[in-house]
């Protein structure tokens, strides 16, 4: 069974030079804390929400599960 990898999300996001400021506006988010929960594993990502975060990330949606 794969499992969401959030590694993967904060290694591409870093690739990509985006902050958690930059994640939390392309994703609609209230501010970069509220994001960095998500990417920390506080909160989990809902399912609407990945085809933004894989535009944001410039990659597949299957590239999230490891």
């Amino acid at each position: 069974m794969s499992s969401f990898d959030l590694n993967y999300i904060k290694r591409r996001r870093e690739e990509l030079k985006l902050t958690t400021d930059d994640m939390a506006k392309k994703l609609g988010l209230s501010n970069h804390s509220v994001y960095w929960k998500y990417e920390n594993g506080d909160y989990k990502f809902k399912a609407e929400m990945l085809p933004r975060l894989a535009s944001a990330l410039q990659c597949d949606i299957s590239h999230f599960y490891a």
